[in-house]
């Protein structure tokens, strides 16, 4: 677990970061979003003391990082950022290998850790371990630079703004690659965004900043969407919030309507799509209505009512 225990960054009379409390619990995704010069990034590089605290505490497991040794602190924290910084005259094997180098490892060990994270993040040793960064894509490196973060297996994740330079069609595919990794890994991640789509889409949890790294919400998605603390929250939300919200609960989770075996309707929308998925085929829907499958077997039948029922 990390803990912010009233932390405070101040630079001359200017707080980028006020009295910040907060736990990131072991093992979750948490955001920390808002707008430009919310402290989000300042929080961040808080916990590997790249920016050191002017007060607080900053905690993890129980240890006060400000008594660890700065080089062992950022060795055993991954680290990840929007432009990446792969070294560019290192291939994407050393580059990957640059931690478990510092800490000592054998070089059979780095070698088979460096295969096992490139067949981790879908880049296969055989084609990319002797290519240079510049030969890859914008996603490719980012996806290396994931993997140099967890070269060494380190518990805690941080990542800043890590796929802002990239497109949005490919963005996407960072966030799914990145949620089937945590599936996988179960790591400690803190993450920086300023998109609100992408903190409640990959967020266990979303700590939402305003200026001077004041803390307004700190909920989980669907508590964030559905129930905006204060007018700064709703605000920075948007409008389409209760849009976003269908995107994180389940059909499954809905009051289905039962059926007797006869007159279901042709459309069907499996258990496990997003309410937002099932409101898309129940407006394409001749009737409005959509069975509700779940491997073959039939729950039940939904309409725009239960999508609205659920949705509150």
């Amino acid at each position: 677990m990390i803990t912010f225990d009233r932390v405070s960054k101040r630079y001359g009379r200017i707080t980028a970061v006020g009295e910040l409390s907060l736990n990131v619990a072991s093992g979750e995704i948490v955001v920390l979003a808002g707008p430009s010069g919310c402290g989000k990034t300042t929080s961040l590089t808080m916990i590997n003391r790249l920016v050191e605290p002017t007060s607080g505490t900053i905690s993890i497991d129980g240890r006060d990082t400000a008594g660890m040794d700065v080089d062992a602190l950022r060795r055993s924290i991954g680290y990840v950022i929007q432009q990446v910084g792969l070294f560019p005259h290192q291939t994407v094997a050393e580059n990957i290998a640059t931690v478990p180098r510092l800490v000592g490892w054998s070089r059979p060990r780095i070698a088979a850790r460096v295969e096992e994270l490139l067949e981790l993040v879908g880049l296969p040793a055989a084609g990319y371990a002797r290519r240079l960064p510049a030969e890859l894509s914008g996603g490719e490196r980012q996806r290396v630079g994931v993997a140099r973060a967890l070269g060494a297996d380190p518990d805690i994740l941080l990542m800043d703004e890590p796929f802002g330079a990239i497109d949005p069609i490919v963005r996407v595919r960072l966030q799914n690659e990145l949620l089937r990794l945590q599936r996988v890994l179960h790591k400690t991640i803190v993450f920086v965004t300023h998109d609100i789509d992408e903190a409640v889409r990959i967020g266990d949890r979303v700590a939402l900043l305003s200026q001077g790294g004041v803390l307004e919400q700190y909920a989980r998605p669907v508590e964030l969407l559905a129930h905006p603390a204060s007018p700064f929250v709703a605000e920075f939300l948007g409008e389409g919030r209760m849009v976003r919200r269908l995107a994180l609960l389940r059909v499954r989770d809905a009051r289905l309507a039962q059926h007797n075996g006869s007159g279901l309707p042709t459309a069907s929308v499996s258990a496990d799509a997003s309410l937002r998925d099932a409101l898309d085929a129940v407006l394409r829907a001749d009737g409005g209505r959509v069975t509700v499958r779940d491997a073959g077997a039939v729950l039940g039948v939904i309409d725009s009512d239960a999508i609205r029922e659920a949705s509150r």
